[in-house]
């Protein structure tokens, strides 16, 4: 097993009148190589998950092992160590830094992991072929379309190859046609190169592709497809009728 987290709690202003439940006993595993969808509306806590599953915060309450080690005993620079190896993150505001070309931006990652010059560019430029976008290395975000911008920060993501990648509403800045091709490359490293795939969203159709989904609400998860199986096409048929 992955991941695997046990009765997490994250509690804001705990015992006050104000408290804030935005995690309540949220117990969850994924297994290596898995495609999971955590679908909820905005403020359903999905985003504090995966805040959460990438050790970007610590739950107030319960377990979580990753891969074996119980990161709610580590430090910030441990868990920092973590989120450099172990995990790619692809949010929906591409987070790129405008002063650098794709190149660069790419890069960036592998010199603090410490990787040489040489071996670096080779990474740097097999990720963003991958992507589609090594012709266009030497452009900056602002020399972008949105699309291009996210396929960018979907090569910074792997360039690396971490086993997971965490992607919070990829596709939430971007059109639908646009939104489908980055789906695809998730899909496409998922199928070719066995990655875990974490997807955070909003939208059932997207959830929907998705070879399983977990949904949560108010703080608490309230299905798993891996256990009803009926999920599936229920939200599947939720995402065609929004559409």
């Amino acid at each position: 097993m992955l991941i695997d987290l046990k009765d997490i709690y994250k509690i804001y202003n705990e015992g006050l009148e104000s408290e804030v439940r935005a995690l309540d006993g949220v117990s969850l595993q994924i297994d290596r190589g898995e495609f999971v969808a955590i679908v909820g509306a905005s403020g359903s806590g999905k985003s504090t998950l995966m805040n959460i599953l990438g050790c970007l915060d610590i739950p107030t309450y319960g377990g979580y092992e990753l891969d074996g080690t119980d990161v709610t005993e580590l430090s910030d620079r441990e868990l920092a160590r973590i989120r450099n190896r172990e995990i790619g993150f692809v949010f929906q505001g591409y987070n790129l830094i405008s002063a650098l070309n794709a190149y660069e931006n790419v890069e960036l990652p592998l010199i603090y992991r410490g990787v040489g010059p040489f071996k670096r560019e080779g990474m740097v430029m097999e990720a963003l072929a991958k992507v589609k976008m090594d012709d266009r290395s030497q452009h900056r975000p602002s020399e972008m379309s949105g699309g291009q911008q996210q396929r960018v920060a979907i090569a910074r993501a792997i360039a690396a190859r971490p086993p997971i990648i965490m992607a919070d509403e990829p596709t939430g800045a971007l059109d639908s046609r646009t939104g489908r091709h980055v789906l695809e490359i998730l899909h496409t490293l998922h199928e070719e190169e066995g990655t875990t795939v974490i997807l955070i969203t909003h939208d059932n159709s997207i959830a929907a592709t998705a070879h399983r989904i977990v949904r949560i609400s108010d703080g608490k998860i309230v299905a798993d497809s891996k256990d009803d199986k009926n999920l599936q096409a229920q939200v599947a048929k939720e995402g065609g009728a929004g559409a």
